[in-house]
């Protein structure tokens, strides 16, 4: 089993800059995609931002230019930079860890507000 743990999340005024980070622990697959993506209510989850284990990404239409994944294989951690947020970026941002290849697995983290509503 894989247990993804978001974090970074904060209050963060238009046109500002975060950093979400992810970090998986248990037993971690090999070649598995690691990525974020975001859901508000109401709508279907999408995708912000995937990377290979190979570090190939792809990205949202809503991050290009304005986002960055990045991951270190060796700590199992994923990281998403966002800058020049807008407030349509406010949505419950999740971390998500998926094996296409058998044996096949996808695992999700809790998700964490952004921005913070605290």
């Amino acid at each position: 089993q894989v247990q993804l743990m978001e974090s970074g999340g904060g209050l963060v005024q238009p046109g500002g800059s975060l950093r979400l980070s992810c970090a998986a622990s248990g037993t971690i697959p090999g070649a598995a995609t690691m990525g974020w993506f975001r859901q508000v209510p109401g709508k279907q989850r999408e995708m912000v931002a995937t990377v290979t284990s190979g570090g190939t990404t792809d990205y949202g239409d809503m991050a290009k230019g304005r986002f960055t994944i990045s991951r270190n294989n060796y700590i199992n951690t994923v990281d998403l930079q966002m800058t020049n947020l807008k407030p349509e970026d406010t949505a419950v941002y999740y971390c998500m860890i998926q094996r296409r290849v058998t044996p096949t697995m996808t695992a999700w983290g809790q998700g964490i507000q952004v921005p913070d509503s605290s």
